[in-house]
């Protein structure tokens, strides 16, 4: 039987201690692989907590690959591997060769439809407006002289340092604010990676995914190729093809939803290493808004050899009209950045990075981030709820609901993907099939993404009926 002291939590939560217990065992091998735990009643009896306290603590375990469950058997510890420590590679910087522009349109809101479960912009009423202005009076008026002076290629030193102290506090990752570079959105941040990494790389891009990557890839004339993420190992996929750096969004999916498990997480970085020229793009998509145990470590995390670059937005948890992202880069990357492309202009305005600098260090961004999370829950619980009630219910299925601000919703229909859709729209509900993100891949039919972020609680009931009324 497990024997931790509970009482050195100290502050934390009982299971994510319990978490963080297990876990540390699993990684050293004192668990071994395929073990079987004890029961949840077992082990809260022997550490004095609660049945709640270790289900959660598996809960967690389980979303992050760390145990298996056999129905009826109970939980076994997985297998993992942990990448071998390689020598660090000295390659010869490649020398950029094209310079990159783009037209990175906001998402706007069709006010035709009673319900636009497509769209994945952020709630209005959630965004800050009172705070957002103040801040942004109180810069105008002490910081004149910062306004017109020429940022850094990077961004403002202070944005770069707040995220640099966020990352550490919310995600674990402990990095530099000379490794930060910020851009007007991740479209940027992509072309400026493309001249950094080589036009002469191949790009791998996950199936189902983003069209946007491909189509981006298409422009730069670069070789790219899709990994399939149904695939029961998806490295072994990737080490089929000739790809030399893949972007993926491991801790949670677009638009599945799924989040990759540790030992595959764990080979994935032996994939990189194997190679000077391989890296990952980790898109931490969605990460702050998992709506039930800890947000999911970042890959970036468990990477000790600098071959993870790592990628967010604000456009998602503030409003995608403010286009403001950042990249995380390894430290030699970071170096050849500066080196070779420090001549690029800053492509966010000084007066949104130093108003967003100062919205994170007066704790205003955590505050933002815990309300949103809580209307996001509540909007997301409505929508559940109005399912549940009508008879749509009997024809649907719900799949990752706790994953981010949308979730699969699979229908029991005779209608094709297109059909389904098409007729909603009639109707006036917007709603997309995940077949429509596959591009190589056999697609998931009479599946749909459900983004409910910008939908207003009041017009879910009409919009689940209508659903209804196409399968009913």
């Amino acid at each position: 039987m497990f024997t931790y002291d509970m009482s050195k939590a100290g502050n934390e939560s009982l299971y994510h201690y319990l978490y963080q217990c297990i876990r540390k065992d699993i990684l050293s091998k004192r668990l071994e692989a395929d073990s079987r735990l004890p029961s949840k009643r077992s082990l809260a009896q022997n550490l004095g907590v609660s049945v709640v306290t270790v289900e959660n603590a598996y809960a967690q375990l389980l979303v992050e690959g760390y145990i298996y469950s056999l129905p009826k058997k109970g939980f076994y510890i997985a297998q993992i591997q942990a990448p071998a420590q390689a020598t660090r590679f000295n390659t010869k910087p490649s020398k950029p060769s094209h310079k990159y522009t783009t037209n990175d349109e906001p998402e706007n809101l069709d006010p035709k439809y009673i319900a636009d479960f497509a769209s994945n912009a952020a709630d209005i009423e959630s965004f800050p407006f009172s705070t957002w202005a103040k801040i942004t009076r109180e810069i105008l008026c002490e910081r004149q002289a910062d306004l017109l002076r020429v940022s850094p290629s990077e961004g403002v030193f202070e944005l770069r340092r707040a995220i640099a102290h966020m990352l550490l506090e919310f995600r674990n990752i402990r990095v530099a604010p000379s490794q930060i570079v910020i851009g007007a959105g991740t479209d940027i941040l992509y072309g400026l990676l493309l001249q950094l990494l080589g036009f002469d790389k191949c790009y791998a891009i996950e199936d189902p995914g983003y069209s946007k990557i491909s189509k981006l890839y298409s422009q730069y004339n670069v070789d790219f190729c899709y990994i399939p993420v149904q695939a029961q190992c998806f490295v072994a996929e990737l080490e089929k093809s000739n790809a030399d750096v893949v972007h993926l969004s491991p801790s949670h999916h677009f638009p599945t939803g799924k989040v990759m498990p540790i030992a595959e997480r764990y080979r994935l970085l032996s994939w990189a290493t194997a190679s000077p020229k391989r890296y990952i793009i980790e898109d931490d998509y969605d990460s702050e808004f998992r709506m039930s145990g800890r947000p999911i470590p970042a890959l970036q995390n468990i990477d000790v050899l600098d071959k993870v670059i790592y990628l967010n937005t604000f456009s998602k948890t503030l409003t995608s009209t403010i286009r403001l992202s950042y990249m995380v880069l390894p430290k030699s990357l970071a170096q050849k950045f500066h080196e070779e492309l420090s001549f690029y202009s800053c492509t966010v305005s000084n007066l949104d990075q130093y108003a967003m600098a100062r919205f994170m260090e007066g704790g205003f961004y955590e505050t933002h981030i815990n309300r949103a999370r809580n209307l996001y829950r509540t909007k997301r619980d409505a929508l559940l709820t109005a399912i549940q009630k009508s008879k749509l219910c009997k024809y649907t299925t719900i799949y990752e609901e706790d994953a981010g601000l949308h979730f699969i919703l699979g229908v029991d229909t005779d209608l094709s993907d297109v059909e389904f859709c098409k007729k909603a729209e009639a109707r006036g509900v917007h709603i997309r099939a995940l077949s429509e993100y596959y591009f190589e891949a056999e697609p998931s039919l009479h599946k749909f993404i459900v983004n409910y972020s910008s939908v207003d609680k009041t017009s879910m009931p009409q919009a689940v009926e209508v659903l209804s009324s196409i399968v009913g």
